[in-house]
């Protein structure tokens, strides 16, 4: 049951159709709509009569950062005024948030801002933002008693899920798609106990296949259209303010795949607005690969009015997604702040993700998406230099390792038609330089290296 406002029996946080605006009790077992089949979300009405205090929330969020309660540790429980009530007794954390924002002085100069922060969600307990949200649908599944959870992936999501099911004691399916994913992810799936089928389909064949199951078995889905997944990860944006002195930054940008993310942060600003945690909004903005860009396409052809479903190709497997299923809500984020919608290329992707590692921040291909689509916002003038900046950073550099080494090596676009672009980047590559055991040999390569 809902928690209840004290003074009014409104419940604190219900669930709304994002589309037709119905107010079911509860969401069925693939969390859509019964009257019309699209998403739900949550809100909470009982703000309206008992809105909280702004500055005791900010007291209380930084008194409990030295707390040592395991849900005050974790950085999405600490927020738990702002999300919906699950019993302490069934909170499944790995002390996830909590994670750093860097500055990003080379990246600054290189793109001409002068004020570029990341914030890294890659430093979750299983290295991606994907923790933020699962902590809080794993502890809903473990609340309504459910065996079973399962998901779709292109990898994040299976490595976070099959952690807090294992952590849980629930046991975990993942579907992939067969050869589409970074075995770095997968063997972290695998490592935690995850039942993993790799299913000959892409990742949106995948999602069906899972829709299709949970209709049919005790199985709870834990992909991003689940509503307790968007809540939890709308904390990383609380997280940022906090970080920030609560002074917003000029823009935000993401990147887009399943569009769960950005959804989850734009929603959190808009709900801090609401409650005057801030006093204003900063522009989000999205920001595709080219080879899976759907909701770009969607905003550019059709004006968000619809979005058509493509074969998505990008080898930033984790956005490798053609039928994102919050594409409405991420639309309604960009309109609410005033942001915009980018695609990049592979090769821009692989410099910009080498740009990012040389400040010392590794991350995986699909968060460099950021610093990419920065640069053509900059070219364009969205984004001005005396602006501030904060680039959402998803994964960790070892997410894909065989990307990074790839690029170094020069092999990762050898043979394609992106090979004469990627000769442009040649000067961030740095190949294992192989050398007999011979002192000689290394100062001879370190002088070489110190004229370069």
């Amino acid at each position: 049951m809902p928690l209840l406002n004290r003074q009014t029996a409104e419940p604190l946080s219900r669930l709304r159709c994002i589309a037709c605006g119905a107010n079911p009790h509860s969401a069925g077992q693939d969390f859509r709509c019964t009257a019309c089949g699209d998403l739900l979300e949550f809100f909470y009405p009982g703000w309206t009569s008992d809105r909280p205090d702004p500055a005791a929330l900010k007291s209380l969020w930084l008194k409990r950062r030295t707390s040592s309660e395991a849900l005050d540790q974790s950085g999405v429980w600490r927020f738990r005024e702002l999300l919906p009530h699950i019993p302490e007794e069934h909170a499944i954390t790995l002390r996830e948030g909590n994670t750093p924002l860097y500055s990003l002085p080379q990246c600054a100069r290189a793109t001409g801002v002068e004020n570029l922060q990341a914030k890294h969600q890659g430093m979750n307990p299983t290295a991606s933002f994907k923790d933020t949200g699962m902590t809080f649908a794993a502890s809903s599944a473990h609340q309504q008693e459910f065996r079973w959870v399962a998901c779709a992936s292109t990898g994040n999501t299976s490595a976070s899920m099959a952690a807090y099911a294992a952590r849980g004691n629930m046991h975990c399916l993942v579907l992939i798609p067969d050869g589409k994913i970074s075995w770095g992810k997968l063997s972290q799936a695998l490592d935690y106990g995850a039942l993993t089928c790799q299913l000959r389909t892409d990742f949106d064949g995948c999602v069906r296949i899972l829709n299709e199951l949970v209709r049919q078995k005790p199985v709870y889905l834990l992909n991003s259209v689940n509503p307790y997944r968007i809540e939890g990860q709308k904390t990383a944006a609380i997280e940022l303010m906090e970080q920030l002195g609560w002074e917003p930054p000029d823009h935000i940008i993401v990147p887009g795949g399943n569009l769960g993310n950005s959804s989850a942060i734009g929603k959190a600003l808009v709900e801090m607005r609401e409650l005057k945690l801030i006093s204003r909004l900063p522009k989000l903005s999205i920001i595709q690969a080219k080879g899976a860009n759907p909701f770009y396409r969607s905003v550019r052809e059709f004006g968000g009015t619809k979005i058509e479903a493509m074969t998505a190709d990008t080898l930033a497997t984790a956005i490798r997604i053609g039928n994102p299923a919050s594409w409405k809500k991420a639309l309604r984020v960009l309109q609410a702040t005033g942001g915009e919608v980018e695609e990049v290329t592979e090769v821009e992707i692989a410099t910009a993700k080498a740009e990012i590692g040389a400040d010392g921040i590794g991350c995986e291909p699909a968060s460099a998406v950021t610093l990419a689509g920065l640069k053509k916002l900059r070219r364009s003038g969205f984004v001005k230099a005396s602006e501030s900046v904060v680039l959402i950073l998803t994964g960790h550099l070892l997410k894909d390792p065989d990307f990074t080494i790839k690029f170094h090596r020069g092999d990762l676009f050898r043979g394609t038609p992106d090979e004469g672009e990627a000769a442009q980047a040649k000067y961030l590559q740095r190949a294992p330089v192989v050398l007999d055991a011979d002192l000689g040999a290394v100062i001879g390569a370190l002088d070489a290296a110190e004229k370069n």
